[in-house]
């Protein structure tokens, strides 16, 4: 086959369209709300309520339910008992995020075992982007149009609160709610990025295109531009591999940012590992 032949292939089938739709709204949404997530330090946030959301997907499959509405109930769920066992105890943050996070997870995984035999729900743990359906598609475009919505809408109040939090309560933003609000749109993004890549994978994708955009620029704005852009051609490009290697998608769409991530982490120009390493032999010859 010609070049070209390779880059229209994956095009010419149905399941792959809905893949690259899916996966690249799921990307996009959560590659934006990451920028705020590596601003404000809250990447075990993330790893907490996209593992979280595990038992509520299980249940929401068992009662015939769509899953969106089992992983919103236990998002928001772990959200409230992080924030309860922090507050209400000499816990630290960190440690009650520990302890919520792994415990649900662990529900989640018996009540998987406990489930028939004859039902696989590793598409759960691990994405089903190849086997999308009609209601999944419009679940993830629904929901992700909304969380990017809100988020763009109230970017400049976030981004306040993500760079000084006592100042935006010093000009009448009300931090509690803002604080409410992000978590609130975190755990719709796992949602979304649930049908892609699956709750083990999710939080990659909330994590990793905000710190490859922070590597690449010092401003907020040009974070919000390169992160979903990075996260939207990762997603394409790991489906096009998984495609023709026969791999797993969503598994080669967070090696794909992974790698992009890495890539930048050596070779960006003065920040990159390799730049400040031919900085200070220079400096060191001279």
């Amino acid at each position: 086959m010609s070049w070209w032949d390779y880059l229209i292939e994956p095009w010419q089938h149905e399941f792959m369209l809905r893949a690259i739709l899916v996966t690249t709204v799921a990307a996009v949404v959560a590659a934006v709300l990451s920028c705020w997530l590596v601003l404000i330090g809250w990447s075990l946030m993330g790893d907490a309520v996209s593992h979280a959301v595990l038992p509520g997907v299980v249940l929401a499959y068992l009662l015939d339910l769509p899953f969106a509405i089992g992983a919103l109930i236990f998002g928001f769920a772990a959200v409230a008992l992080i924030g309860a066992v922090s507050r209400g105890s000499k816990v630290k943050e960190d440690a009650a995020i520990g302890v919520v996070f792994t415990t649900l997870f662990a529900l989640g995984l018996v009540l998987i075992s406990v489930i028939p035999s004859q039902t696989d729900l590793n598409h759960i743990l691990f994405g089903n982007v190849l086997g999308v359906l009609d209601v999944d598609l419009l679940q993830v475009v629904v929901l992700g149009a909304l969380t990017l919505g809100v988020t763009l809408y109230k970017r400049r109040d976030l981004t306040l609160y993500a760079f000084d939090r006592a100042h935006a309560h010093v000009i009448g933003l009300n931090v509690r709610w803002l604080d409410t609000l992000l978590l609130g749109l975190l755990a719709v993004t796992v949602v979304v990025g649930l049908q892609a890549v699956g709750v083990v994978l999710v939080v990659a994708m909330l994590i990793i295109p905000g710190a490859t955009a922070f590597l690449l620029t010092e401003r907020f704005s040009r974070m919000l531009v390169i992160a979903p852009v990075v996260g939207g051609l990762c997603s394409l490009a790991g489906l096009y591999i998984s495609f023709y290697a026969d791999t797993s998608p969503g598994g080669t769409v967070v090696l794909a940012q992974g790698t992009l991530f890495t890539l930048v982490y050596l070779f960006v120009p003065e920040k990159g590992v390799l730049a400040k390493l031919m900085a200070r032999s220079r400096s060191v010859a001279a």
